[in-house]
């Protein structure tokens, strides 16, 4: 059963697991479970994805109840009225804060704007030997994406040579093949965290947060990053 983490009339937000599409893609046919589905048959009501979530990342996925709500909630993503913050865990030590301003290709070629801004949360170094190096360095990093590319954060991160951890294809194969060896490790640490916006309807200002899910917190606790 999905989490239901905020729900009023007009809205719905569940606590998404890792692995689960939001709905069918003909890039994923393996899949049999759907977040659009599984929702519609937990509430026994239609539901409208007012935004997207990779497959492969985990938190905050928002739902309208109804085609009139979508119509007005949708939009705010693009025109960016909507904050969302992310955490991660990255190989290295990246940098107290920053802003990455770095265009991504669609499917279809074209370049568009694509521009995270992302701050350091904890570094920590662990002894295990990694390449040349005598210990592994990662840091926990909370990010906002001002733009809404697919697999922007991933490939952001990618970009300024701070993978996360245990994502294929941008991330570090070799550092990969490390948490899965020694930790059994394979879940992407990426986790929607937030979402902050003025409803579209009540005009209240709303917060949706949720919660990590197990391995992020193994991770976490391994790492002695406080959650």
């Amino acid at each position: 059963m999905l989490e239901i983490v905020y729900r009023d009339e007009y809205l719905i937000a569940i606590n998404k697991p890792a692995g689960l599409l939001v709905h069918r893609s003909p890039i994923a046919m393996d899949a049999e479970q759907f977040a659009v589905q599984e929702l519609r048959n937990q509430i026994d009501q239609h539901v409208f994805p007012a935004h997207r979530l990779d497959r492969k990342t985990s938190g905050v996925l928002l739902f309208s109840l109804d085609e009139q709500t979508h119509k007005i909630t949708q939009p705010l993503f693009a025109e960016k009225v909507i904050t969302k913050k992310y955490l991660a865990i990255v190989r290295g030590y990246i940098d107290d804060q920053g802003t990455i301003d770095y265009p991504l290709h669609r499917d279809d070629g074209k370049l568009q704007d694509a521009v995270s801004h992302y701050q350091c949360v904890q570094r920590c170094e662990l002894p295990v030997p990694f390449g040349k190096h005598a210990t592994s360095r990662y840091s926990l990093v909370e990010v906002t994406p001002e733009t809404g590319r697919m697999h922007q954060i991933r490939k952001h991160m990618a970009h300024i040579f701070h993978p996360i951890i245990a994502d294929r294809p941008h991330g570090c194969n070799k550092q990969n093949r490390l948490f899965m060896e020694k930790w059994n490790m394979t879940q992407m640490m990426l986790h929607a965290k937030s979402l902050e916006f003025t409803h579209p309807v009540s005009k209240e200002e709303i917060k949706i947060e949720a919660d990590l899910p197990s391995e992020f917190l193994r991770m976490m606790k391994l790492m002695h990053f406080s959650s």
